[in-house]
């Protein structure tokens, strides 16, 4: 016999209250998913490199002053989800969010760079994003050295999946930009 206990999921209101006294330290690698406090894995140094190589390409863009490259910082997707992608490209705005974190209207591509968080990426944030309207995702997946692109979120899913592998580019349609899976790799 198996018994369900009750639970009281957190809000992003109560986690950003748990910060302010100090019950959450603000060094800690944690974000809430779902409504509840997920402690994030440490980021080695390939996970970094691949940041920062992202990171350059999109500031590299054309029209980048259109847009905003974001890096590992919170995005608000609803009452109980505030996690903290690698990435995320969003809308300039003139206050640069100062007023409160992005939420899916201004994001046009989250990015998530995986090694031991595959597992946690594709099954718990990937619907996450979906479901909250992201039109676009993609998880570098070191282990595999390719990058998963999926598009067009329904119904707590995208529909599309694509896998670029080395030699390959990636044709990011909402920004009119291309990115060679090599550079993202190294």
């Amino acid at each position: 016999m198996s018994i369900q206990l009750a639970k009281r999921l957190l809000t992003v209101s109560d986690y950003h209250k748990m910060a302010e006294v100090g019950i959450l330290d603000e060094d800690d690698r944690i974000e809430l998913i779902n409504g509840e406090i997920i402690e994030m894995s440490p980021i080695g140094s390939i996970h970094t490199s691949r940041v920062k190589r992202i990171m350059r390409l999109f500031h590299n863009m054309p029209n980048v002053e259109k847009y905003l490259v974001s890096v590992q910082d919170p995005i608000f997707l609803g009452k109980y989800s505030e996690p903290e992608p690698d990435l995320a490209i969003l809308h300039f705005r003139e206050d640069f969010y100062e007023e409160k974190h992005p939420e899916p209207k201004d994001i046009l591509l989250v990015i998530e760079v995986s090694d031991t968080s595959l597992g946690y990426d594709r099954e718990i944030k990937k619907p996450l994003f979906a479901a909250a309207g992201i039109p676009e995702l993609w998880i570098v997946n070191i282990e595999d050295e390719q990058v998963e692109v999926y598009k067009n979120p329904q119904s707590g899913d995208y529909v599309n999946r694509q896998d670029f592998k080395r030699g390959d580019t990636i044709l990011v349609e909402s920004l009119g930009f291309e990115v060679k899976v090599d550079k993202i790799l190294g």
